[in-house]
């Protein structure tokens, strides 16, 4: 109600950048024990699955999937220098190449984009996606390991907290008017 009287608080794209990437890596270091302790306590696998890869792989599907979501709520102009800007941010903390951050990204991306077609809903292909580069399919009872294909039961609980990685971008372009 008060951004339709006062408007839109300002807010630099430099910022909305930094406050994302502490946002992500932050959920993922606090988040990802909880998430490895849901794949490891669900009944639908017969044997308790090894989570190899650590939080890496993790880290950088909830990076994949949000900035997948940045041009569904900013203009075009505006989603192509934030994410320009979030991977540049990135690639000094990670202390990799841009272009190189930027293709593991981007692949990432088309990951997402394969294991959920036809949707395009992220929460789902994130939860897909950590299903599969986690290789949770053989830990499976037989009927879904031969078809590997996640149990539906184990989606739709890691779904609910896949939820919690998501940045809210529609309620960011909502409440600020963002500024270079």
């Amino acid at each position: 109600m008060f951004t339709k009287i006062f408007g839109k608080k300002k807010l630099k794209e430099d910022k909305l950048a930094n406050i994302f990437i502490n946002a992500s890596m932050q959920a993922v270091e606090d988040g990802f024990a909880d998430i490895e302790g849901l794949i490891k306590d669900s009944p639908e696998f017969i044997r308790e699955p090894k989570i190899e890869g650590g939080d890496s792989k993790f880290l950088l599907i909830v990076l994949a999937a949000n900035l997948k979501e940045i041009p569904r709520h900013l203009p075009a102009h505006q989603d192509n220098r934030l994410i320009n800007m979030i991977i540049t941010k990135l690639s000094h903390v990670f202390d990799v190449d841009f272009d190189k951050l930027e293709g593991i990204l981007r692949e990432y991306q088309s990951y997402l984009s394969r294991v959920n077609h036809p949707s395009n809903n992220n929460l789902y292909a994130m939860s897909k996606a950590v299903f599969y580069k986690y290789d949770l399919g053989q830990y499976q009872e037989d009927y879904f390991r031969n078809m590997n294909v996640p149990n539906p039961m184990f989606l739709k609980r890691l779904d609910e907290a896949m939820l919690l990685f998501l940045f809210d971008w529609k309620a960011c372009a909502e409440e600020y008017s963002l500024i270079q």
